[in-house]
């Protein structure tokens, strides 16, 4: 029981990473039908951003604004530079060729995912670097027998609120209902009157923006990062948008959690270097039984 409970806990942070990158995936292909395989170097991007604000210029950020104030700033300028990275990459790479149809933005996808492993590692370097031991916040809670750090809480909890805005906004606004009739419809939308391109902007900002800010809570959580790391964390939450339902919200969310719990208990039960088997064996069942995913995507409804 208490493994099973700690492997829980850790599960939920590590899938709550997971649904965060899966979202930009679902956005993306909900409204483009584009899989957007670049999306994890825009992680991995976010990752060196928080890097550089959260060791490089550290002692300056906490002088004005205390720990707790730098690591919100690493995260909102993080955030703020891949959103515009995201906005950057279909105004030069897809938005011209979206003419040409589906194959060829997948190829340009492919290409600007090279560009950006490469623009890492030129940047900053090729070998691993480290998130500084000394300012990630070490307290922990002891419940009976087993613990929950403080900075798995506060990934939990910016996490799930980060999720939930964007839940909100898609399934309850004005423009929500925009975003979603133009997954449903993208010629029919613009008809009706509604800014395609202000859609376009949306998904391509805030997707990459949760990639990046996501990027910092991986950085300080497992403190060390790498820019190959992308295609890692890219194939998990493309798995993840896959398992809860491609180009649905709430089943990129839901996928990213069970993914990441699989993994632990996996990890936990079985051996740490058979949980990426224990994940794909359920993936392959899911697409055997399921392959609209858990909750698959939301059709058009007549009103």
């Amino acid at each position: 029981m208490l493994t099973f409970v700690q492997q829980l806990i850790n599960g939920l942070t590590i899938g709550s990473f997971y649904a965060l990158i899966a979202l930009g995936y679902s956005l993306v292909y909900g409204v483009m039908k584009l899989i957007n395989f670049a999306h994890g170097d825009l992680f991995t991007l976010g990752c060196y951003i928080g890097y550089t604000l959260l060791v490089w210029v550290s002692a300056f950020l906490t002088s004005l604004f205390g720990i707790w104030g730098c690591l919100a700033v690493g995260m909102i300028v993080s955030a703020i530079g891949v959103g515009g990275a995201g906005i950057l990459m279909e105004r030069v790479a897809y938005r011209p060729i979206y003419p040409a149809g589906r194959l060829p933005a997948v190829v340009s996808a492919l290409g600007v995912s090279i560009f950006l492993e490469n623009f890492i590692m030129v940047v900053w370097g090729p070998r691993y670097l480290a998130y500084r031991s000394s300012f990630i916040p070490t307290a922990y809670w002891q419940i009976g027998s087993f613990r929950i750090t403080i900075l798995q809480v506060v990934i939990l909890v910016l996490s799930f609120l980060l999720m939930g805005l964007l839940y909100y906004i898609i399934e309850k606004t004005t423009f929500g209902a925009a975003i979603r009739a133009s997954s449903f419809d993208r010629d029919t939308a613009a008809l009706m009157g509604i800014d395609i391109n202000k859609i376009i902007f949306f998904i391509f900002s805030v997707g990459p923006a949760l990639g990046g800010a996501t990027g910092v809570m991986v950085g300080m959580y497992y403190r060390q990062i790498s820019f190959t790391m992308g295609w890692v964390y890219g194939l998990r939450a493309f798995t993840a948008t896959i398992i809860g339902g491609i180009g649905n919200i709430p089943g990129a969310m839901i996928g990213g959690i069970i993914l990441g719990i699989l993994e632990m208990l996996g990890a936990g039960y079985i051996s740490a270097a058979w949980k990426d088997v224990f994940v794909f064996i359920v993936l392959i069942l899911v697409l055997i039984f399921r392959p609209t995913g858990l909750i698959g995507e939301k059709k058009a409804e007549k009103v």
